[in-house]
C-alpha cells in the first residue's frame, strides 16, 4: 500500500513564487479589500496548512481509493480517514482563509488562497472536493437576496453544509444549453425542480447533515439553449426562512458512479422530484443562471489546473527520492567495465532528462497558476470581477484560465507516466502512490470543460471578444522581456530561445486567423496545438523571469544556492528543450487540411 505520507509538498518553490517573485507582500496581503495578514502570516498559514496535509489529509489517500464510499438506500457512506481528513481540515480553520472578514473570514488574497489550495491538492484531492461549501456561501452572499443569504450563510458557516454544482444531465454534458431539467414557479423566490443530473460531485455523503445544491434548471416558458437556464439554491434538507433545517427535500442520489480514479470523490446521479417535490430558491431572484453559475465553472477551472499542477509535483519529488536511493548498473561512461561499482539510477543521463522535464514542467505549471492568481489579487483591489477600473486585468486572467486549465491539465498526465518510469517496473505497483496519481489526474482533461472546449474558448471567446488586444498585452510583455537584458549573459541565450519560440507564436496566430476565412474547422483541428504553444510561450516567459530572480537572491542568499541553481536549470532546460517546439507547431498550423472531414465514416 502506498505510504500515509506519499504527499511531498514543495513549499520551498511555492514560498519563491509567491513572496520572491510575485512579492505578495507588497502588492497584494493588507491591501483592500483583503484582510490585513502580512507575509510572516500568510507563511505561518501555509506551513500550518502543509503540517495539516501531511499529518491528517494524506492518510487518507489510499483508503479514499481501496474503500470508497458505498451507496446503500440513497445515502452514501465515506471511508473513515476521508471523514476524518475533511474534519481535520475544517478544525484547522483554513476554510476561512477564502472567506472575505464581512463572513468571519481572513479575507486571504486569491494568490494565497490558491497556494493553500495546492497543498490540499497534492495531499488528497478527493478531500478537496467536499470543502466546496465555502465557494457556494460566497457565492449565495455575493449574488442571493439578504433573505436568501440570512437563510442559508449562518448555517453553511457554523455547520460545514457543503455545496455542490450541478449542471450536467445524461443527455447534456458539456452541451449545457440542452439542458432537460424543469423549474415550475410556485411563489416568491420558490421553485420545483424536476428532472435527472449526471456527474455531480459531492452530491451525497454522511460528512455533514445538509447539502447545499446549485442547479441550473429552465423555467417554464423560458426559451432554448444557456440563456433559457436559471440558478437554484435546492437544498438535500428543506431550510427555513430563519435557518432552521426542516425536512427532507424531494432530491435523491439514484446512482454512484464506479470510476477510474479520486474514489473517495463522490460522483452522483440526481434525481429530482421523483415521489417528492423538491423545492428551490431562484439565486438573486434574478433568471441569469449561466452568467452566476460560471461564478463558480471559473473557479472550478482554475482549481483544475492548480489540482494537475499539485499531483505532477508530487510525483516528480517520489521519483526524485527513488532515483537517488535505487542502485542499478553502472555509469554509462564505465558500462563496460563489468567490477565498475552500480550507481543509484539518477547517475543515469535518460533518468536524469526524465526529472528535468517533471521538475520544469511542475515548476512552470506553478509559475503560471499562480502569476494568474496574482491577476485575480489585482482585480479584487481595483474593483473586482466587472468592475471597470479592472477591466484590463480581468480580460488578462480571463485569457489566462484556459491555458491554466487545459494545458496543466493535458501535460502533467503525459509527465505523469515519465514519473512513473523513473520507479521501473516498481512503478506499476500500487505500493507506491504514482499509478493511483495517474488514474486521480487523468479526471482533470474532461471534466470543467474538455481540453479542446478550453481551445475553443481561448480563440473564439477570450482572443476574439476584444479584437486580439489582450493577447497582444500579453505578447508584449513578453517581447519585451526577450529583447531586454534581464539577466545579462546568463541569461542571453534563454531569452534568445524565448524571442524565437514568440516569433514562431505570432506566426501560428496569423496564420490560423487566415485559415479560419477559409473554415472553422482549421480551428477545429489545430485549436489544442495552439493553446498548449500560448501556454509554453508564457510559461517559458515566466520561468526566465524566475531564473533573472534566482541569479540575484543568490548573491544576497548563498544558503539557499542550490535551490536557485534548480530554477536556472529549470528555465535553460525548459528554453532549449520545449520552446523550439513552437517552430514546429507553427508549421503543422500553416500545414492544416480538411480531407480528414471528407472520409467516410465506414473508414474509420
Amino acid at each position: 500500500m502506498s505510504s500515509p505520507n506519499h504527499y511531498k509538498p514543495n513549499l520551498r518553490d511555492l514560498y519563491f513564487n509567491l513572496f520572491e517573485f510575485l512579492d505578495i507582500g507588497r502588492t497584494s496581503l493588507g491591501k483592500s479589500p483583503f484582510g490585513d495578514m502580512d507575509e510572516t502570516a500568510a507563511r505561518q498559514t501555509l506551513e500550518t496548512l502543509a503540517q495539516v496535509c501531511l499529518n491528517e489529509v494524506a492518510p487518507s489517500f489510499a483508503e479514499s481509493d481501496h474503500s470508497p464510499p458505498v451507496l446503500e438506500n440513497g445515502e452514501v457512506k465515506l471511508p473513515p480517514l476521508l471523514k476524518r481528513a475533511i474534519s481535520a481540515y475544517y478544525d484547522s480553520g483554513m476554510n476561512t482563509l477564502e472567506l472575505p472578514p464581512h463572513m468571519g473570514g481572513l479575507g486571504a488574497p486569491p494568490s494565497l488562497i490558491w497556494g493553500a489550495f495546492e497543498l490540499l491538492m497534492g495531499a488528497n484531492a478527493s478531500v478537496t472536493f467536499y470543502t466546496l461549501g465555502t465557494l457556494v456561501s460566497r457565492v449565495i452572499d455575493r449574488l442571493g437576496t439578504e433573505s436568501q443569504k440570512r437563510r442559508f450563510i449562518p448555517a453553511m458557516m457554523d455547520k460545514r453544509w457543503i455545496g455542490t454544482m450541478v449542471l450536467t444531465e445524461p443527455d447534456a454534458g458539456s452541451d449545457v444549453g440542452a439542458a432537460r431539467t424543469k423549474a415550475r414557479h410556485l411563489s416568491g423566490d420558490m421553485w420545483e425542480i424536476e428532472g435527472v443530473k449526471r456527474f455531480i460531485t459531492s452530491a451525497e455523503h454522511d460528512a455533514s447533515e445538509n447539502i447545499v445544491h446549485m442547479v441550473l434548471a429552465r423555467p417554464e416558458g423560458a426559451g432554448p439553449g444557456t440563456k433559457g437556464l436559471s440558478l437554484f439554491i435546492v437544498p438535500k434538507f428543506w431550510v427555513e426562512e430563519g435557518g432552521q433545517m426542516g425536512e427532507r427535500n424531494g432530491v435523491v442520489c439514484t446512482n454512484l458512479e464506479k470510476k477510474m480514479g479520486i474514489k473517495g470523490s463522490v460522483t452522483c446521479e440526481l434525481t429530482f422530484g421523483d415521489g417528492k417535490p423538491a423545492r428551490g430558491l431562484l439565486l438573486g431572484e434574478v433568471h441569469e443562471g449561466i452568467r452566476q453559475m460560471f461564478h463558480i465553472i471559473e473557479q472550478a477551472r482554475m482549481a483544475v489546473g492548480m489540482k494537475s499542477m499539485a499531483t505532477l509535483s508530487s510525483a516528480y519529488l517520489n521519483a526524485l527520492d527513488f532515483t537517488k536511493e535505487r542502485k542499478q548498473g553502472a555509469d554509462l561512461l564505465a558500462a563496460r567495465d563489468k567490477s565498475a561499482p552500480r550507481v543509484t539510477i539518477m547517475h543515469h543521463p535518460d533518468v536524469r532528462r526524465m526529472l528535468m522535464a517533471q521538475k520544469a514542467h511542475a515548476e512552470g505549471m506553478r509559475a503560471l497558476n499562480l502569476f494568474t492568481a496574482s491577476i485575480q489579487d489585482q482585480v479584487e483591489i481595483k474593483g473586482g470581477h466587472r468592475a471597470l477600473e479592472a477591466a484590463e486585468l480581468d480580460a488578462l486572467n480571463d485569457l489566462l484560465l484556459p491555458l491554466v486549465k487545459g494545458y496543466c491539465s493535458e501535460k502533467a498526465y503525459e509527465m505523469l507516466a515519465l514519473s512513473l518510469q523513473c520507479f521501473g517496473g516498481s512503478g506499476y505497483l500500487a505500493d507506491y502512490p504514482i499509478e493511483q496519481y495517474i488514474r486521480d489526474q487523468k479526471i482533470d482533461t474532461l471534466y470543467e470543460g474538455t481540453t479542446h472546449i478550453q481551445a475553443l474558448d481561448l480563440l473564439l471567446r477570450k482572443m476574439a471578444r476584444d479584437g486580439g488586444v489582450t493577447t497582444q498585452g500579453l505578447l508584449s510583455q513578453i517581447r519585451q522581456t526577450a529583447e531586454s537584458d534581464l539577466g545579462g549573459t546568463e541569461l542571453a541565450a534563454e531569452r534568445a530561445a524565448l524571442g524565437k519560440a514568440l516569433a514562431d507564436l505570432e506566426a501560428m496566430l496569423g496564420t490560423l486567423l487566415g485559415k479560419m476565412g477559409e473554415s472553422l474547422y482549421h480551428v477545429g483541428f489545430q485549436g489544442n496545438r495552439v493553446l498548449m504553444s500560448v501556454a509554453e510561450v508564457v510559461i517559458g516567459w515566466l520561468l526566465v523571469r524566475h531564473a533573472a530572480v534566482a541569479l540575484e537572491r543568490t548573491k544576497v542568499n548563498p544558503g539557499d544556492k542550490a535551490f536557485y541553481a534548480g530554477k536556472l536549470a529549470s528555465a535553460r532546460w525548459f528554453c532549449r528543450e520545449v520552446l523550439p517546439g513552437i517552430a514546429h507547431a507553427a508549421r503543422m498550423v500553416e500545414q492544416s487540411a480538411l480531407d480528414l472531414m471528407e472520409v467516410p465514416e465506414e473508414a474509420f
